[in-house]
């Protein structure tokens, strides 16, 4: 039993989520804190059967807390983290700051849970793109060993946030009723428009959010020699990632055994009707747990018939990001 757990960012939109899922473990968590900034104070958020009122984010906010939930963002969290940590707290992180700090665990329950249990105060979520990839990718990797990954995403508007989720209603009304899209919270327009993912690009060709997806997977898999190559799109969807995946592995590996592995594996749902026509899509992810792995094919640019083509969604809000947090809550309560 867990007596005492804060949600950081509880107003944004992961925050929001962890409140709504936390009505799952009220059998687990004696009390539930909510914190957010000074704007945020005083908002009043269902977590399970109750409403809780959030108060504003201080230094004395976790005394007596017991672990944390950090929702808001990178600079929140290297402010505040340390701070919980020393107070006694456990900190479940779901921004960038510690995710590849040697001593920090990057965990997704379904891989590596047993990295939750190492941690020195901080658990680190990994990237919601990286996630939604690696529950579909990693059972493969159990059976048949990878030797490269390459992913292209379809990356939603709620991977920018609440505010960039109303961007996106704002624009398409506006586009619908002939007035110009005009981007606040993204660079470009994102209605009827997509574009590469609005992170800065590095010296070697690659923007932030590719750069994320390379090195966490390496990361999770415990193999920082995995060749991985990642191409982030932001697309005019609402809710929930969508990825195109193509694995070479080290064996030869047919559709039918990739179906039978995934139709077992935990987190993810076979949506791989080819007869209906029916395959993964954001709307049949949204608000759901599982991943949606479907469109599984023989890579037909690989002879040797070690090459398997995929299309994978998920919810970024739940198992790209809340969920996630929760389920490493799980690991280190079990």
């Amino acid at each position: 039993m867990i007596q005492h757990l804060a949600v950081v960012g509880a107003t944004g939109a992961v925050g929001r989520e962890v409140c709504t899922l936390l009505g799952r473990y009220s059998h687990r968590v004696k009390r539930v804190s909510l914190l957010a900034s000074k704007r945020g104070a005083g908002t009043r958020i269902p977590v399970g059967e109750t409403v809780v009122e959030v108060r504003e984010l201080t230094g004395q906010s976790f005394k007596g807390v017991d672990f944390v939930i950090c929702c808001a963002g990178g600079e929140v969290s290297r402010q505040f983290a340390p701070i919980a940590v020393g107070e006694g707290a456990v900190v479940i992180d779901n921004s960038s700051v510690f995710r590849m700090e040697a001593d920090v665990p990057l965990v997704i329950p379904e891989i590596n849970p047993g990295d939750a249990r190492r941690h020195r105060g901080i658990v680190a979520n990994p990237n919601c793109s990286t996630i939604i990839m690696n529950v579909a990718v990693w059972p493969l990797h159990q059976a048949n060993p990878l030797t490269r990954i390459v992913v292209d995403t379809y990356q939603a508007a709620s991977g920018a946030g609440a505010s960039a989720m109303e961007e996106l209603r704002v624009q398409t009304a506006d586009v619908l009723e002939g007035r110009p899209a005009r981007p606040r919270v993204f660079r470009h327009p994102i209605a009827f428009n997509l574009f590469s993912h609005d992170t800065p690009i590095g010296p070697d060709g690659y923007n932030t959010e590719e750069r994320k997806m390379i090195d966490e997977t390496r990361k999770i898999f415990h193999q920082p020699s995995l060749a991985v190559t990642a191409t982030c799109v932001r697309v005019p969807v609402l809710r929930a990632h969508s990825e195109a995946i193509h694995l070479t592995f080290e064996r030869p590996m047919s559709p039918d055994s990739v179906r039978e592995i995934l139709r077992k594996a935990p987190g993810v749902e076979l949506v791989d009707d080819v007869r209906g026509g029916r395959f993964p899509m954001p709307v049949d992810a949204t608000g759901r747990d599982p991943v949606l792995v479907g469109r599984i094919r023989q890579d037909a640019s690989q002879p040797d018939s070690r090459g398997i083509a995929l299309f994978a969604c998920g919810d970024q809000l739940r198992k790209g990001a809340a969920l996630n947090a929760l389920q490493i809550l799980e690991c280190l309560l079990d």
